[in-house]
C-alpha cells in the first residue's frame, strides 16, 4: 500500500503554550468582567461580537485589527452606522444589509477597521436598539476588551501592546 504524504501547511506555527494560556486568561477576565458588570449595573455591558474582538485583542494582539483604535473605534463607528439606519429606515432586510455595507465603508474610512463590529449594525437592527446602545454595551464593553488587553498583553510582554493608539 503506498504512504500518502500531504503537503506541508504553510500556515504559520501554532504559538507557544504559554502565550495560549495568557490568551484564555485575557478572554475569560474581559468577558467575566463585562457580564458581571451587566449583572451588578443591570445594564448590558456584554455583546457577542466582544467574544470575536477578544480573539484578536489576546490571540494576535500584533494585527491592526486588534488594536485600541479598531475595536474602539470600529466597535462606535459600526454601531453608529447602524442606528441612523434602524432609525431611519426601519429594521427591514435589506436595511441590515445596508448598514453592514455601510459600516465597513465607514471602518475603513476612519482608518478603525474591526471585523467583529461588522456583526454590530445587525445586532442594532434586529434589537431595535436605542441610541444609549452606543454607550452601553458598546463603549463600555470596547473599554473592557482593550483595558484588559493592555494589562495582559503587557504583563506577558512589557511594552508590547499596543502597537498604536491614534
Amino acid at each position: 500500500m503506498p504512504i500518502i504524504r500531504l503537503p506541508k501547511s504553510s500556515a504559520p506555527p501554532a504559538p507557544d503554550l504559554r502565550f495560549s494560556l495568557m490568551s484564555f486568561v485575557g478572554v475569560v477576565i474581559a468577558i467575566g468582567a463585562t457580564g458581571w458588570l451587566s449583572l451588578i449595573s443591570g445594564t448590558p455591558w456584554l455583546m457577542a461580537s466582544f467574544g470575536a474582538s477578544c480573539v484578536l485583542a489576546f490571540g494576535v494582539p500584533d494585527s491592526p485589527l486588534a488594536q485600541p483604535r479598531s475595536i474602539i473605534g470600529g466597535h462606535m463607528v459600526s454601531t453608529l452606522v447602524g442606528l441612523v439606519v434602524l432609525h431611519t429606515l426601519g429594521n427591514e432586510w435589506w436595511a441590515c444589509a445596508l448598514a453592514v455595507g455601510l459600516a465597513l465603508v465607514a471602518m475603513q474610512q476612519t482608518r478603525t477597521v474591526h471585523a467583529p463590529a461588522g456583526a454590530n449594525p445587525l445586532v442594532v437592527i434586529t434589537a431595535g436598539a436605542p441610541w444609549s446602545f452606543l454607550l452601553t454595551p458598546v463603549l463600555a464593553g470596547s473599554l473592557v476588551v482593550v483595558i484588559t488587553a493592555l494589562c495582559l498583553n503587557n504583563a506577558r510582554s512589557k511594552g508590547s501592546y499596543p502597537k498604536y493608539w491614534l
